[in-house]
């Protein structure tokens, strides 16, 4: 049962699922606690402990049938249920009627399965080989037993319960034979359905996993997405934000606890000639501050709303945030992000600086920061500028950004444009760099998910 659950994760895996090793362990532990003959618990159990989100659960319940089949009904032979006097007046019947009944029905009243070669050679001649989706096991099974003669079978069963009526049968003895022959076609389409199951499972447990569709949309940039796209990765924001918060909690508890400060020490012991009779020690702040100015115009709106979406679902990782918008003039947001969602707040920001053409200032927006929001920025802050560095041939005011420097803890910057495009037309960003500290192409979700990353790493 060990190999067939990790034939199943394997599955799961390569149908999307994510799951990882330490579900993967979980899973065993919890079926190594229960009765397995208990499908409906075994079923629990494995699903409690492998599927995360929601919408891998529809996943999980069409590939759990396949891996887990409890096996379909054996085939009843009809000498079981008939009396010697029946079963001879069905051998004549079977003789009277010789080369007009097919294997099918011979098959069914004889009550005799069909074996690995035959089923392997069915599945083969339907191409169910090839096939690499659950839902489509129902049709290659009704396939596979059209295959075996099952659109002739009613009409030859009719037949032949009518030549059994002629040579003298009872019509009880007929009803009978009647539900035996539809309970074994029953039972032989539900061993092809295993059958086509259990293939279709050691297909998707060898194959290697595969990459979701958003797997794909988050290496599209921003700028080619639909509106139907973004919806999609926006709905992926969340699922992101928990890992990175996982990672940003892992790190404050590797870095959590005071440490030897030996500036203080070295003063505080000034009187004993130096000699470091009282130690002094300084607790470490790690979860930062930041004060976050976004180039909401046209061009930046999709990263933007990403960024702010994925800074929103961290802020329990978050000292401290201020946030501001900009255009022409830079306005604080911090308010709206504090009393409703992203999703409500972002377009009231977008709604408040409304966009025009070619009219990004900057360097304006640099000076009426500095004068107006200063005291958002400390030497324990983060200062995280999103834009493209493109200021309509404005001042870009990089005197500012080196004041704000000095003052921050650190100036991190993040443009969407490829460093190709840096320094054309418009762009101040060439001059922009050396004046922060880092800067991170943010052109996809991937990118913008690794420099959010990045932010919260000590």
């Amino acid at each position: 049962m060990e190999d067939r659950i990790v034939q199943f994760i394997a599955g799961l895996r390569a149908a999307g699922v994510r799951v990882s090793l330490a579900e993967s362990q979980d899973a065993m532990r919890a079926t190594s606690h229960i009765d397995i003959a208990d499908r409906g618990l075994f079923h629990s159990a494995l699903k409690a402990t492998l599927v995360k989100e929601h919408a891998d659960g529809a996943i999980f319940d069409k590939l759990f049938p396949l891996f887990f089949s409890a096996g379909g009904p054996p085939l009843i032979p009809s000498s079981d249920m008939l009396s010697p006097d029946e079963q001879a007046l069905l051998r004549d019947a079977m003789r009277a009627l010789a080369g007009e009944l097919n294997d099918l029905l011979r098959r069914l009243l004889d009550g005799q399965n069909l074996t690995p070669e035959e089923l392997a050679a069915l599945a083969r001649r339907i191409g169910a080989d090839r096939s690499r989706r659950p839902e489509n096991i129902r049709q290659l099974t009704r396939e596979m037993m059209r295959q075996m003669g099952l659109g002739e079978l009613m009409e030859q069963i009719e037949k032949l319960l009518a030549q059994l009526a002629a040579l003298g049968m009872s019509p009880e003895a007929l009803g009978e034979l009647r539900q035996l022959l539809e309970a074994n076609a029953e039972a032989l389409a539900r061993q092809a359905s295993q059958y086509l199951g259990q293939s279709l499972a050691r297909r998707l447990a060898e194959q290697p996993p595969q990459k979701s569709p958003v797997e794909d949309l988050m290496d599209r940039p921003f700028g080619s997405l639909s509106e139907s796209e973004a919806r999609e990765l926006r709905r992926e924001v969340a699922r992101l934000a928990a890992r990175l918060r996982s990672r940003a909690s892992l790190r404050q508890r590797k870095g959590k606890g005071p440490t030897f400060d030996a500036k203080a020490t070295l003063r505080a012991n000034v009187r004993h000639g130096g000699v470091p009779f009282e130690m002094h020690w300084k607790k470490r702040r790690l979860k930062p501050r930041f004060a976050i100015l976004c180039d909401v115009s046209t061009s930046m709106r999709p990263v933007v709303d990403f960024l702010l979406r994925l800074m929103y679902e961290m802020q329990d990782q978050v000292g401290k945030a201020r946030s501001f918008a900009f255009i022409d003039h830079i306005e604080e947001v911090t308010g709206e992000f504090t009393e409703a969602r992203p999703e409500v707040a972002v377009p009231i920001v977008l709604y408040r600086l409304p966009s025009g053409h070619y009219n990004t200032d900057l360097g304006g927006s640099l000076e009426q920061f500095v004068k107006e929001f200063s005291d958002a920025v400390d030497r324990r802050t983060t200062l995280l500028i999103c834009g493209d560095g493109r200021n309509n041939y404005n001042d870009p005011r990089l005197d500012l950004v080196e004041f704000l420097r000095r003052r921050a803890r650190r100036v991190v910057w993040f443009n969407p444009e490829a460093v190709d495009e840096w320094g054309t037309g418009d762009s101040d960003m060439l001059q922009y760099v050396p004046a922060v500290d880092v800067v991170h192409q943010v052109s996809n979700l991937r990118q913008l998910t690794d420099a959010v990353d990045k932010l919260f790493a000590r």
